[in-house]
């Protein structure tokens, strides 16, 4: 099957989230040729911000494959994603990621949230160094 055909599916899953008055954004994971995840923008439905088209369907691949990593895997969305959507493909170790229309809000958003760190900073480390250090 070809991207074209990917991403009508994925245009198809935005018109569901239209329909469910959702912003119209739809998302498929494929791999070796065979959707294994498939999502569309639920945030306000599901009252959870980060339920993302693109976050929707890694959830449904991740559980479909059992595993938390979809190497190898391509996923389709209908708008580029965000920097919260980049940074799970980033983790699930998406392998390509191709997008629909360009996001032209994306250069505009600024940030809304103070941001401070280094508060009980050792520690922190601390708790994640000596979690490694047991699994190795």
């Amino acid at each position: 099957m070809s991207d074209a055909t990917f991403m009508r599916r994925a245009l198809e899953l935005a018109r569901r989230a239209r329909a469910e008055g959702e912003v119209p954004v739809g998302s498929v994971v494929v791999l070796d040729g065979k959707v294994i995840g498939e999502g569309w923008n639920r945030p306000i439905s599901s009252c959870d911000p980060t339920a993302h088209a693109e976050i929707q369907a890694m959830r449904a691949a991740a559980g479909a494959l059992k595993n938390y990593r979809l190497p190898g895997a391509t996923l389709y969305v209908t708008l580029e994603p965000c920097e919260m959507c980049f940074g799970a493909m980033f983790h699930a170790r998406i392998a390509r990621a191709v997008f629909g229309a360009t996001d032209p809000k994306k250069k505009a958003l600024k940030p809304q949230t103070a941001v401070e760190g280094g508060l009980l900073a050792a520690e922190c480390g601390a708790i994640l160094s000596d979690f490694f250090a047991a699994r190795r």
